[in-house]
């Protein structure tokens, strides 16, 4: 299994590299995560594992959630649990602690989180369009404009990009850099910005899509 980690996004800043150039980085607080359940072909159908995140009043958690935690013997109780395939059987066991401490400056990692809701936007904001001309006494600057045609077909395609909701996609950030790994805040500094706002639920894991490096000049 890759290294997969549940974190929150803390906020954006910026530090120096080893090189003095300033890196805008995003702060991320991974982990720990304890391992509370595992799933095997042989006792469910397939492979997966299942991780915690968030320290949680235990009032404040369903008896479900209760139970599910106390038979995984966590010493505390997490506010979020989320599951993720493996191909093979995982090799954690229940119990484990998933900790930034595998996580190395320079790695390439893969960040999935939920977009900021924008609410209902139009098309401008929300497609990138161009709008209509703004002066000569036109009266439609930020409008859509013609969506279908008459006779034939006689009806607006499904998919045609209108107004509506904006935000709240999940989103995957790939190829990103650990610029640094502060092991003992449980911090990982990655290179750019990241889907979703402060304080939001993220996953880290490794990049499944590295690209290869350029060959050496001869």
């Amino acid at each position: 299994m890759s290294l997969i980690l549940l974190g929150k996004k803390v906020g954006m800043t910026q530090i120096y590299d080893s090189e003095n150039r300033l890196v805008p980085v995003t702060v991320v607080q991974a982990g720990p995560c304890p391992v509370t359940q595992v799933k095997t072909v042989d006792s469910d159908g397939y492979n997966a594992v299942q991780i915690g995140f968030g320290p949680q009043k235990e009032h404040r958690l369903p008896k479900p959630a209760i139970g599910h935690q106390k038979k995984a013997g966590l010493d505390s109780f997490v506010s979020h649990l989320s599951e993720f395939r493996t191909v093979a059987a995982p090799e954690y066991k229940v119990g484990d602690v998933l900790t930034v401490a595998k996580f190395v400056a320079g790695a390439k990692v893969d960040v999935i989180g939920t977009t900021k809701g924008r609410g209902f936007q139009g098309v401008v904001k929300r497609h990138n369009m161009d709008g209509q001309p703004a002066t000569h006494g036109h009266m439609m600057h930020r409008r859509v404009g013609s969506i279908g045609m008459r006779q034939t077909p006689g009806h607006v395609f499904k998919g045609k990009r209108m107004p509506g909701h904006m935000g709240v996609d999940r989103r995957t950030a790939q190829n990103l850099t650990v610029v640094q790994v502060l092991g003992e805040k449980n911090l990982i500094l990655i290179k750019g910005s990241l889907p979703g706002a402060n304080g939001e639920l993220v996953v880290v894991r490794e990049a499944k899509k590295v690209r290869a490096a350029a060959p050496a000049a001869k």
